[in-house]
């Protein structure tokens, strides 16, 4: 199934947001564009379960979720990477703009879930996705753009080398490694109470 035009797609924000040199600068096979409503028939989901386990809702549910996220404007920034020839997502990434009070009443851009087919990896699918996010951050006027990764994957093997040839990898996007970032988990138990606690008002 050859690629589908952007014309035809009922996009998740404007494609004019996506840089021009972002685009030139990818393969001549691959096609870069915002989340469409009708991507979860392309293989949105399959490639985001290399990060994670992936359980799916079915595609009523997935369409749910993309208006949830189209209700937010100027919010949520989803960009995919196409094969030209079938029409199938090979890589995806997010943009998450939160709004502050400080800096002026400032806007942070938070890069998410950078994802790439495993067959299709070492193509530098992923660094135009960064690329293009970050673009997008600098565009809509965020004062800086933060990108998040899990040890699991800075780390392939367990030997320092591995590390830093990730890093670097990120560092070749523009990114420095700061700060520490501390995470809590809501287990499945503590969920439950909150939402039983939450009806029972």
């Amino acid at each position: 199934m050859p690629l589908t035009p952007n014309t035809e797609l009922d996009l998740l924000f404007p494609d004019s947001l996506i840089s021009g040199d972002v685009k030139r600068a990818l393969h001549q096979d691959l096609h870069i564009r915002p989340l469409a409503s009708t991507d979860y028939n392309r293989g949105h989901l399959s490639v985001l379960s290399v990060l994670t386990e992936i359980s799916d809702p079915g595609e009523a549910a997935w369409k749910a979720q993309f208006d949830a996220l189209r209700a937010f404007p100027e919010t949520y920034y989803v960009v995919v990477i196409l094969d030209r020839a079938t029409d199938k997502i090979f890589g995806v990434g997010t943009l998450v703009v939160e709004r502050k009070f400080t800096r002026g009443l400032g806007k942070v851009g938070h890069i998410e879930d950078i994802a790439v087919d495993k067959a299709q990896q070492g193509k530098k699918i992923g660094l135009r996705i960064i690329n293009a996010l970050t673009y997008i951050s600098e565009t809509l006027g965020c004062y800086k753009t933060i990108l998040n990764c899990s040890e699991s994957n800075l780390i392939i093997y367990p030997r320092l080398i591995d590390l830093r040839r990730k890093l670097a990898f990120y560092e070749k996007c523009g990114f420095e490694k700061k700060e520490c970032e501390m995470v809590y988990q809501v287990r499945e138990r503590a969920r439950t109470t909150i939402i039983d606690s939450h009806n029972n008002n």
